[in-house]
């Protein structure tokens, strides 16, 4: 007998996701949330990309074990190293973060100046600028790395004097740009909106791409008819590195009480073509 899918799979470099399940519990409050954050191999930004994407398959391997029925990259490294393969392989939805936050930029900007912020690998990418483009060639897009936003979040210290410093002098690129809107190209960033939009301004709009994203996971849960019946779901949160730590950020940011975070260790060498429930 085949089990019937449940849960929605989230995945990232570390807490950064949490950030898409916030959104994720008060938008769709009865689908099941399974998350799997790889902080013991945080931060994703400096990596290659081909080290990404197999650290992006092994917790993809891990989720599929979980059975879940869709699959949100909620990492703008991960998504732009290999959603394109993972989607072409699996039968499920699979979703990343950077195309929703491309589209709502596009919609935000008057002035057609639009400013991203994110990890090296993200940057490096060009993927933002490529979605945008695809849509609207005439927008200008203006990317700036910001690799210290990471380690603020996962080391819990994001609401320290420290972090105000970092993010004030990261965003000092931006200065004289004319930017209106401001793409948060990486779901740790919300974290530090506030920071942010202070250290920005309040003429720029921010956008939050992993927020944008469960917009898009609502819509095609509705559209393939995989919504969830009224139901209070067990959530199942997963880490690689400390779950003492993960607990801490997970609980003040999801206002969750008595949350149940495990940790697992990712097999070191996963083969695509394990991949269960992958396409025939």
């Amino acid at each position: 007998m085949v089990s019937v899918k449940q849960g929605i799979g989230y995945m990232d470099s570390g807490v950064g996701g949490l950030t898409v399940v916030k959104e994720a519990l008060r938008q769709l409050p009865n689908e099941q949330v399974i998350f799997i954050g790889d902080t013991a191999r945080n931060p994703y930004g400096p990596r290659p990309a081909a080290q990404v994407k197999t650290f992006t398959w092994q917790m993809t391997n891990f989720l599929l074990s979980k059975n879940v029925k869709m699959i949100v990259i909620a990492c703008n490294t991960a998504t732009a190293a290999a959603l394109p393969e993972i989607q072409a392989a699996l039968a499920i939805p699979v979703i990343g973060v950077i195309v929703a936050g491309s589209q709502a930029a596009i919609k935000a900007t008057q002035n057609r100046n639009i400013g991203v912020i994110g990890t090296i690998g993200t940057i490096k990418s060009q993927a933002y600028p490529r979605a945008i483009h695809q849509q609207v060639p005439q927008v200008k897009v203006t990317g700036v790395a910001c690799p210290k936003f990471v380690p603020l979040v996962e080391s819990n210290e994001y609401k320290s004097a420290v972090a105000k410093k970092v993010v004030a002098e990261s965003l000092n690129a931006f200065d004289n740009t004319g930017i209106d809107t401001l793409i948060l190209g990486c779901t740790h960033y919300p974290l530090i909106r506030h920071l942010i939009q202070n250290r920005i301004g309040d003429q720029v709009t921010l956008i939050d791409s992993g927020a944008e994203t469960v917009n898009q996971v609502s819509a095609i849960l509705n559209f393939d008819q995989l919504t969830a019946p009224v139901r209070q779901p067990q959530h199942e949160f997963y880490t690689t590195g400390n779950p003492a730590m993960f607990q801490q950020i997970a609980g003040d940011w999801l206002e969750l009480k008595n949350l149940d975070v495990r940790h697992v260790e990712l097999a070191d060498l996963i083969k695509n073509s394990e991949v269960k429930h992958a396409k025939k």
